[in-house]
């Protein structure tokens, strides 16, 4: 199975939603491999940093149950609290992840594996994401 859109929110945070159903699909086996060697690093790692929460700690608190709300309420617990200029930030840099920045490089990379080099309309991480797992043409 495949996990939700990077761009979809969890309380107005994107990626995060993302990062708990592929905790959830890990834990019931249903998480398609290709996922498994990055499970809690890259994306999902800077979203744990970025909620100053430990992402094994993350990971447990997902599989004891409840909605994505509660897991991130718990999150600002444990971690810290985001406002609305916080999520506008981590919003931003997922919605521009690999547009002119360093991670442009990556994303070329990740483009021609996937047969889609010549795809210019293909200009962020996310956007790849959604086309690779068929959310977007």
């Amino acid at each position: 199975m495949k996990p939700r859109s990077p761009l979809d929110q969890t309380s107005g945070m994107s990626w995060f939603p993302r990062m708990l159903d592929k905790i959830r699909l890990q834990a019931r086996g249903e998480l398609d491999v290709e996922y498994l060697d990055n499970l809690g690093k890259g994306m999902d790692g800077r979203c744990a940093d970025f909620l100053r929460v430990n992402y094994e700690a993350l990971r447990a608190r997902t599989l004891e149950g409840g909605a994505d709300e509660d897991v991130l309420a718990w999150c600002f617990e444990t971690g810290r609290p985001l406002d609305k200029g916080d999520l506008f930030v981590w919003n931003a840099f997922v919605a521009k992840l690999g547009w002119n920045d360093p991670a442009s490089g990556r994303l070329a990379k990740f483009k021609e594996a996937a047969g889609l080099g010549a795809r210019d309309d293909i200009q962020t991480i996310a956007h790849l994401i959604d086309v690779e797992e068929g959310r977007q043409p």
